[in-house]
C-alpha cells in the first residue's frame, strides 16, 4: 500500500490524540487533528463577538476564518487568519462552547471539505482523528478506529493533563460532551459499522500505540 488513510475516532479521554500523534509518527505518516480545527473556529468566532448560541449567526460566519493545520506528527500546528491559535483554542472559553459551534451544519460542511482535502494531498498517508472521521469524512478510510474508554478512566486522565481540575467536575462535563456530541443530527459522534473497537479503559498509552500500529500494518500486509 503506497499510501494509508488511518481514521480514529471517539470520545475525549480515551487517548485519541497522544495515539494518532505518536502512530502517525512511528509509521511515517501525516497527522491531523480534526477537533482541533473545531476549536479554531470557535475561538475565532468567541475573539470576533459571534453569539455562538446563534446557529444562523455561525453559519453566517463560518467561511470568514482561513484555517491552516500543520500535519507533522511531531509537531502539529494550526493557524486561523495567519495567527498561532495552538493555545488559544485549549481554554475552557473554547472548551465549553465548542459543541455548539460544530453542531451548525454549515460549519461542518466547511470543515470536512478542508479535512478532506488534507487527506488527499497527504502523499504516504496520514492519521486523521475527530469524532466523525470514519463515518462522514473519510468513509473510505483503509482502517477505522474507535476508541473507548470507561467516563471514569477518561475523566482521571483529563484531569490530569489539565492539573488540579476536580475528576467528577471532569468526568460530568465529559458526559455531557458525549451527549451532545452523539445527538447532533449533522454528522455525530458515532463507531462506523467497519470500525476496530479499541477499549483503552486497562491498557498503558504504549500498549495501545502498539495495538493500533499492529492495526495498521496488518491491514497494509493483506492489501499487499
Amino acid at each position: 500500500m503506497e499510501s494509508v488513510i488511518v481514521a480514529i475516532d471517539g470520545p475525549s479521554g480515551t487517548g485519541k490524540s497522544s495515539t494518532s500523534k505518536a502512530v502517525a509518527a512511528k509509521l511515517g505518516l501525516s497527522y491531523l487533528d480534526t477537533g482541533a480545527q473545531y476549536r479554531a473556529i470557535t475561538w475565532w468566532m468567541i475573539s470576533n463577538g459571534v453569539d455562538v448560541d446563534d446557529a444562523d449567526a455561525v453559519a453566517n460566519a463560518a467561511g470568514k476564518p482561513v484555517i491552516v493545520s500543520g500535519t507533522d506528527p511531531s509537531r502539529p500546528t494550526i493557524t486561523v487568519d495567519g495567527v498561532d491559535a495552538a493555545g488559544p483554542i485549549r481554554t475552557e472559553a473554547v472548551t465549553s462552547r465548542v459543541s455548539a459551534v460544530s453542531a451548525v451544519p454549515e460549519v461542518r460542511a466547511l470543515i470536512t471539505e478542508l479535512q478532506r482535502s488534507i487527506a488527499r494531498d497527504a502523499g504516504t498517508g496520514i492519521v486523521v482523528e475527530g469524532r466523525d472521521i470514519g463515518t462522514t469524512v473519510l468513509p473510505d478510510a483503509d482502517l477505522k478506529i474507535f476508541l473507548t474508554a470507561s467516563p471514569e478512566a477518561r475523566a482521571a486522565r483529563r484531569s490530569g493533563e489539565l492539573k488540579g481540575v476536580d475528576v467528577r467536575a471532569t468526568q460530568e462535563a465529559l458526559v455531557k460532551r458525549d451527549a451532545a456530541d452523539s445527538s447532533r443530527k449533522t454528522s455525530p459522534l458515532a463507531k462506523a459499522g467497519d470500525a476496530v473497537e479499541v477499549d483503552t479503559t486497562e491498557l498503558t498509552l504504549d500498549q495501545v500505540i502498539e495495538c493500533v500500529v499492529t492495526l495498521v500494518e496488518e491491514k497494509r500486509a493483506a492489501v499487499k
